[in-house]
């Protein structure tokens, strides 16, 4: 019988439960989520929902299937797919500079090199000169928008220590941090390539020190499976229908008090594109709390401030509009199928090869990668993928036929505990159209 990936849905907590379920006395922390630090407090569960650094899997809280434990089956292939770590705020407000500490932002400690063989390394240094005729539209420091911060940067190596622990000491299973054994793909932006040099340096911190360069395999930038990046004009038409419905603009209605507090502080009121749903604020105010910024108040004209209040409540909006775009909205499945359905096949054709020519594959994405990825798993309802979140798709073979196990932030999904390999692959398959490129570009 064909799997459904549907059937195999998990509860989650409710977005809502973010703002109701608020303990004054942990700020921007709760069982509900925790937005304010990558360390997640020691009265909740380990795998607590955490932002700004995602619960993932580790030698600790690791338990092998019994199924091979029993029958002496072996652990053939790793595919970790996952989101970068914390970075700086990728929207900005019109006078952004006003709205942050006056030292700015640090990326000192995560200098990104960019070189050829045979050239000179060239260090990114990024600095905004005080007299830029333009400098109040940007922070202070040395990080540019988007950037990897250097919190990021540990979180990302703890992350590779983790895994190495698990897949090296615990299990035996990776045997050297070397090309042979591990094949690593990102997205084009410097973080994902930042997060997985990180990981691979935490793995082997004598390589690193050798300087050796790692092959990180990328598509072109236009036509991206994994950001995902593709032209789809086909999914943008169905996005454009399901967002001019009540289900959608009730949400954005009934929130205009909230929405105009947020733009006395940021200063964006009448800008388009803060106002089509709260994607921007979300960005704006987790890469702050995130990385131990204060969140933002404008003094132009009287102080106005977002409150904790506030913050919680644009956490859980943001939860909303992520499980109605991708998993709630109607003909959400065919949306997110056209718009990850290159994904899906790269996926499903990595993981249906007779011999795996690498251990561990390492795909470093976007919260728009994981976020199809968890929707077309059919974990749901969906959160918005937390910096770091990452989904692990452990393949066993016992007495000659291979299973598959998928873990989503260091727990075993229910319902994919042990699922025949070819059946698996089937269902990705499924979550492929037709005539991909036909059906996007409505030929």
């Amino acid at each position: 019988m064909q799997l459904i990936f549907q059937n195999l849905a998990f509860a989650l907590p409710l977005a809502s439960s973010v703002v109701t379920a608020q303990n004054p006395g942990l700020g921007l922390s709760s069982a509900s989520g925790v937005y304010n630090s990558s360390e997640t407090p020691s009265m909740l569960p380990w795998n607590t929902y955490n932002f700004c650094n995602a619960p993932h899997i580790n030698a600790l809280h690791y338990a092998p299937p019994p199924l091979a434990v029993s029958a002496a089956g072996q652990l053939v292939h790793v595919s970790v797919v996952m989101r970068h770590h914390k970075r700086t705020p990728d929207n900005l407000a019109p006078s952004e500079r006003a709205l942050n500490p006056p030292m700015g932002w640090d990326c000192s400690k995560a200098v990104q090199l960019t070189y050829d063989l045979g050239g000179v390394a060239i260090a990114h240094d990024a600095t905004t000169p005080a007299q830029h005729p333009f400098a109040r539209t940007i922070w202070s420091g040395t990080c540019d928008a988007g950037q990897l911060t250097s919190g990021g940067l540990i979180d990302a190596a703890q992350h590779g220590k983790d895994l190495w622990e698990l897949y090296h000491d615990h299990l035996g299973f990776l045997s050297v941090v070397s090309p042979e054994e591990i094949w690593v793909r990102t997205s084009t932006e410097d973080r994902t390539m930042q997060v997985a040099g990180a990981m691979l340096a935490a793995m082997d911190p004598l390589r690193a020190a050798r300087g050796q360069p790692w092959a990180v395999h990328t598509q072109p930038s236009s036509i991206d499976s994994l950001v995902p990046a593709y032209p789809c004009p086909a999914a943008n038409s169905i996005r454009d229908a399901f967002q001019a419905v009540p289900a959608w603009t009730d949400h954005l209605s009934s929130n205009v008090s909230l929405k105009a507090r947020l733009d006395d502080a940021f200063g964006t009121a009448d800008i388009g594109s803060w106002a089509s749903w709260y994607d921007h604020f979300f960005d704006a105010l987790t890469a702050r709390t995130c990385n131990g910024h204060p969140l933002p108040c404008n003094d132009f004209a009287g102080t106005k401030c977002v409150s904790e209040a506030d913050a919680a409540a644009v956490f859980a909006i943001g939860d909303f509009e992520y499980d109605y775009i991708w998993h709630a909205a109607e003909n959400a499945s065919t949306y997110n199928s056209l718009t990850f359905g290159a994904f899906f096949a790269e996926l499903a054709d990595a993981l249906a090869v007779p011999e795996f020519s690498h251990r561990l594959a390492l795909y470093v994405g976007h919260d728009g990668s994981l976020v199809r990825l968890l929707a077309g798993l059919g974990v749901v309802p969906l959160r918005w993928p937390s910096f770091g979140a990452e989904v692990v798709f452990e393949v066993w073979e016992v007495v000659g036929t291979r299973f598959v196990r998928v873990f989503h932030e260091g727990t075993v999904i229910k319902g994919m505990e042990w699922i025949p390999l070819e059946e698996f692959v089937g269902t990705l398959r499924l979550l492929v159209p037709d005539q991909l490129f036909e059906r996007c570009m409505g030929d």
